[in-house]
């Protein structure tokens, strides 16, 4: 052992000699370099330069700039390599601690953002209920909240809300059973929802307004409530889930919200997880579920609809149904949720989105492009008390919803001499004020109207409430006082073609809009 400690103590006294030696030689180059040599180099040049010519010197005079100018040009661009490396270093620093601020700032807003949808979906939750019952819902609330963090700690995967889902559902699809009594028509479904609303949750719907709400899911997978604050725009969705046994999804809109990301959610470079926002979770879990699903936007214009939401609108007007494909990220890797598929979600056919919207100052005004894609429901008004026998839920599947629907298209055609009347109108709208029905908002009729018929209303009333709402609510943007004749011969045409006391919303609409 001591000849062993004696061989290691010369190895390491030899290596630091050695590696001295090589600095010092390093030392001694650049000082002869600099000071030995240059001062040889300038004596030969004294030397040599007592036989030069005049051509000579002009000559070397040229060579010595040229080196000087080169030599210079080496340093100024060692110097400038050195200032980019610096400012490079620099900013991947101030990146990194950018990223990792971004990563705790998202977290704080994340968490923000749930606590006012759990207080908002509690507070929607809480109408018509007893204090034991919001006590108990309380309670309840805190024990899967406590499953869910616990859930949490086992999950390794960056979409952990989702991976959740599929924890949930146990990776198959649930499926609906339907008992008889689930089995109704239209106008049965209708008023059976009236009554539960009334006797379950003590909110009041007019008839005409659910069968508006029908109408609108059949013809557009997305609806837009609207109106002035405190009617029931939010309720009436919140109600539809519990009627369908399936409560709605309510996610409430930011101001903040500017591109597809705030709605989605993205993946956090920093910290190699997904933000996952309440909307991503749940249309995914959409895909576990055959009945009905309805996802709320609340105040859906608080920020701009065409920004956040555009995609989704163009992706749902897409005809083959197997291209309602969600990009969430560039690819899948191992971990991530099932039905995740090449990062990829398959929006289904049984979800529908609903969004609610003020009209005040500090919202912004829905496009056209929003409008011609939805169905707008205008509620300004209370329904008054019903006092509704006991009623319960139903279980219904998305696809006998539709076969309901389909049924009423089938039954309650719009009849030709409708149609024929609705080509007058076009033609005269499209003259007088250069606005038109469009393929699209006509194929949206001839689906509203033998639907709004199946749930118990007249081809007229059908037709009074699309035409108001798609066609003259366009008006707003036109130069109105300009146009006060053509209103007038408008409200003469109305009545001319469909009867003085038919069309009452429009006249209604007509009247506001005259100087």
């Amino acid at each position: 052992m001591v000849e062993f400690a004696r061989y290691y103590i010369n190895f390491i006294r030899k290596l630091f000699l050695d590696i001295g030696g090589f600095f010092k030689t390093i030392f001694e180059a650049f000082t002869d370099l600099l000071f030995k040599n240059s001062k040889e180099n300038f004596q030969l040049f004294l030397d040599a330069s007592q036989n030069y010519s005049v051509l000579d010197w002009i000559i070397g005079f040229i060579v010595i700039l040229l080196n000087i100018v080169f030599i210079g040009f080496l340093l100024l661009k060692l110097f400038q390599f050195l200032g980019t490396y610096i400012k490079f270093v620099k900013t991947e620093i101030e990146k990194a601690e950018l990223i990792q601020e971004v990563a705790v700032l998202s977290k704080r807003t994340k968490e923000i953002i749930e606590e006012k949808n759990r207080i908002l979906a509690l507070q929607v939750a809480n109408l018509g209920k007893s204090a034991e019952e919001i006590e108990e819902q309380i309670e309840q609330k805190t024990a899967d909240q406590i499953i869910e963090e616990t859930i949490d700690d086992d999950i390794e995967s960056r979409f952990v809300k989702l991976t959740k889902v599929d924890l949930k559902y146990n990776y198959s699809v649930q499926k609906v059973f339907m008992q008889e009594d689930d089995l109704v028509s239209l106008e049965g479904l209708t008023t059976r929802f009236i009554n539960f609303s009334a006797y379950q949750l003590g909110l009041y719907y007019d008839k005409k307004i659910i069968s508006a709400f029908f109408a609108g899911l059949a013809c557009s997978k997305t609806m837009i409530l609207e109106g002035i604050s405190g009617t029931g725009k939010t309720s009436l969705p919140y109600a539809m889930g519990k009627f369908f046994n399936n409560d709605a999804h309510i996610i409430a809109v930011q101001p903040s919200w500017r591109d597809r990301a705030e709605m989605l959610g993205y993946l956090n470079e920093f910290t190699k997880k997904f933000n996952e926002t309440d909307f991503l979770k749940a249309i995914y879990e959409t895909t576990y579920r055959q009945d009905i699903n309805i996802v709320v936007l609340d105040e859906m214009n608080l920020a701009r609809v065409e920004y956040y939401f555009a995609e989704m609108l163009s992706l749902l007007e897409m005809p083959d149904q197997d291209k309602w494909l969600v990009d969430i990220t560039t690819e899948s890797i191992e971990g991530d949720p099932k039905n995740l598929v090449e990062g990829k979600i398959l929006l289904p056919q049984n979800v529908w989105f609903v969004g609610t919207a003020n009209k005040d100052d500090s919202t912004f005004i829905i496009t056209d492009k929003v409008y011609d894609r939805a169905t707008p429901i205008e509620i300004n008004t209370k329904s008054s008390y019903i006092d509704a026998p006991k009623t319960e839920g139903i279980h219904m599947s998305s696809e006998y919803l539709e076969k309901l629907f389909n049924g009423a298209q089938k039954d309650n055609p719009l009849r030709i001499e409708t149609l024929d009347k609705l080509e007058t109108l076009d033609k005269f709208i499209t003259k007088n004020f250069k606005v038109t029905f469009g393929n699209r908002i006509m194929k949206q009729i001839r689906t509203f109207v033998p639907v709004y018929i199946g749930c118990g209303g007249s081809e007229y009333e059908a037709l009074d409430y699309m035409v108001a709402r798609k066609i003259f609510r366009k008006f707003e943007g036109l130069n109105l006082p300009f146009l006060q004749t053509e209103i007038l011969e408008l409200e003469k045409l109305l009545a001319r073609l469909f009867g003085k006391n038919e069309f009452v919303e429009c006249h209604e609409y007509l009247k506001e809009i005259k100087m």
